[in-house]
């Protein structure tokens, strides 16, 4: 572990070479200033990263340096020594930013915990500074991979909301990179130091929602033991996405239509009005116009929420960037499991390109992972790729269901176009099922999302075809 740098800024000499004693023992590399100048000079020249600072000395007192230091570098640890009896001085020090205080004549002991806390302050935001930086570069607007014009376009206009306060409304099929396209407007924006809180409105039970979005008090319900926060307020200083907000209820759209206006809400329970500092960022793989026209979404919650539309097309329709995304998915598998060798042939590619993508760059994903672990050699195979892809795959995505349908004289004259279609239905029916289960590791609800009928409908159709 590297060592800490503390900076022992006291006119008393004594007390320099006390504390500097007491800290080296404890593996501190220590310098020392005899007054807030000197400090300063010590500061731009080592950049230490815990500031021990004396409020009484000559030439520039202890507030004046401390603001002097967060002015330079706000995340430094400034702890402040005050004469015995002088909180107050000390509390108001504290408030212009200084990371605790202790007084004179010194407890060691008291000073080493003092200091010790404080460096692990400093590490916690040193930690947090590189996980901020990793995520801007892994959120940039090439993050969002294709070659294509309608991609292109989509990272140029990511890129203008990024610098922007606006209000966005996503929307796209299920798997299209709906929330990567939030992150990249959130991390590229004055914001992206702040937090990213995601919520899926249809992931939680609508009873919950309430609670999960604006927190809620002690004893406001059963088994609220304690005051909670809510998501919004998780969000301070950054990015509420709120994803598949066209299935949120009706009653809390009122309640999102409020916070939109005036980010203000209330806790579930509580009295006091709480301002928060979030923009919102919403998606939705539903027409909200159309939802309008039925009544299920509110047309004032709707013109809030698209002050700037992004629309992100299906991948079926942005073929041409199937190539740049497969081999992104093939070299992330291949890191994650130490394959130094494992490649598409032409032909497995080929298959790849004449899908039809029900599941968008989700499913590619699972479909190149999948590949990667059952492909046999080197290179995955045009006919591995097709067996894993599922039989009946031809040209353009197309399906031959019925192959040799007349062929037979006999089974010509019985023939029933009716009676034919309704059986080849429900074999497509029960393969497309089968297959969304399994794309949405059995999940149901997340299943019966996804193929656009409740879960009652799907639990029926699971039983009528003998789906365990």
């Amino acid at each position: 572990m590297e060592m800490m740098k503390v900076l022992i800024v006291d006119d008393e000499p004594n007390m320099r070479f006390v504390l500097s004693e007491a800290l080296t023992k404890e593996g501190y590399a220590c310098s020392e200033a005899g007054d807030g100048l000197q400090a300063m000079e010590r500061i731009k020249e080592d950049l230490p990263d815990i500031v021990v600072l004396d409020l009484k000395m000559p030439r520039m007192g202890g507030m004046e340096t401390l603001r002097k230091i967060h002015g330079l570098d706000p995340d430094m640890a400034v702890i402040i020594i005050t004469a015995f009896g002088t909180r107050e001085t000390a509390y108001e020090a504290m408030r212009e930013g200084a990371y605790d205080y202790f007084s004179k004549p010194v407890n060691i002991h008291e000073v080493r915990v003092v200091v010790g806390r404080a460096a692990e302050r400093v590490r916690l935001a040193r930690t947090v500074r590189q996980i901020q930086e990793k995520a801007e570069g892994s959120y940039a607007a090439e993050a969002v991979l294709g070659r294509g014009h309608a991609v292109q376009r989509l990272r140029e206009l990511l890129l203008k909301l990024s610098r922007s306060e606006s209000t966005v409304l996503i929307t796209g099929e299920s798997g299209t990179g709906k929330e990567l396209a939030a992150k990249v407007i959130h991390y590229q924006s004055k914001r992206g130091r702040g937090p990213f809180i995601a919520v899926n409105c249809a992931a939680i039970p609508e009873a919950l929602l309430e609670a999960e979005l604006f927190g809620h008090e002690k004893g406001a319900f059963t088994g609220a033991h304690q005051q909670r926060m809510g998501r919004f307020e998780s969000a301070a200083g950054g990015t509420a996405f709120l994803d598949e907000i066209g299935d949120m209820p009706l009653a809390m759209q009122t309640k999102i239509l409020r916070v939109l206006q005036d980010r203000t809400f209330e806790r579930v329970g509580g009295v006091k009005t709480m301002h928060v500092d979030i923009r919102l960022i919403a998606a939705t793989n539903r027409d909200l116009s159309a939802a309008v026209k039925d009544g299920v979404f509110r047309e004032d919650l709707y013109y809030r929420l698209n002050v700037v539309p992004v629309h992100i097309p299906p991948l079926r329709e942005r073929r041409e960037d199937i190539p740049v995304l497969a081999e992104h998915s093939l070299r992330r598998c291949r890191d994650e499991l130490g394959l130094v060798r494992k490649n598409l042939s032409p032909g497995a590619l080929s298959v790849l390109m004449d899908y039809h993508w029900p599941g968008n760059i989700r499913e590619l994903d699972n479909i190149i992972q999948r590949a990667v672990l059952l492909s046999s050699g080197e290179e995955i195979s045009e006919k591995e790729m097709t067996a894993i892809l599922g039989a009946g795959t031809v040209k353009g995505g197309e399906h031959l269901v019925a192959p040799g349908l007349f062929s037979d004289p006999e089974k010509s004259r019985r023939f029933s176009l009716q009676a034919t279609v309704e059986q080849v239905t429900e074999q497509i029916e029960k393969q497309i099922i089968v297959q969304a289960l399994e794309f949405q590791g059995n999940k149901r609800q997340e299943t019966a999302d996804m193929l656009k009928i409740s879960r009652k409908s799907l639990h029926n159709k699971m039983k009528k075809y003998g789906i365990e």
